[in-house]
């Protein structure tokens, strides 16, 4: 149940870009979640992929750090969206923070955002 394999992370250019030019978004600081409903070739409910603004963190060393910190909290807290849905989803996970992150904020912010994100997607 814990998993975030290959077929579960979003690869597709043309999807990502797509989902930034028609994606809604819901946020819990220093989180945003994109989402956009689509349908896979694969039996996957949802895609998900994690990024960190070069911008705000110049060095990859931190970058990489808040990303596999997301990714981590993903993994841990995905369980509550798979028992909620339906619908293929595809998900981009943003940092807009502008300051570095410990696990456990990390975890409590991602799943204040899936939470976020489950009551957003039902609504529509």
């Amino acid at each position: 149940m814990f998993t975030y394999n290959k077929k579960e992370k979003l690869k597709s250019k043309k999807l990502i870009e797509q989902l930034f030019a028609e994606g809604q978004s819901v946020s819990a600081y220093p989180l945003k979640l994109i989402y956009l409903p689509v349908d896979f070739d694969d039996s996957v409910l949802l895609k998900a992929g994690v990024t960190v603004s070069k911008r705000k963190f110049k060095n990859a060393v931190d970058r990489n750090r808040i990303k596999r910190l997301m990714r981590e909290a993903y993994r841990l807290n995905k369980a509550v969206i798979f028992n909620n849905i339906t619908t293929q989803y595809a998900l981009m996970i943003l940092y807009i923070g502008n300051d570095g992150i410990t696990f456990e904020v990390m975890d409590t912010k991602m799943k204040v955002l899936l939470n976020k994100f489950l009551n957003a997607s039902s609504n529509n």
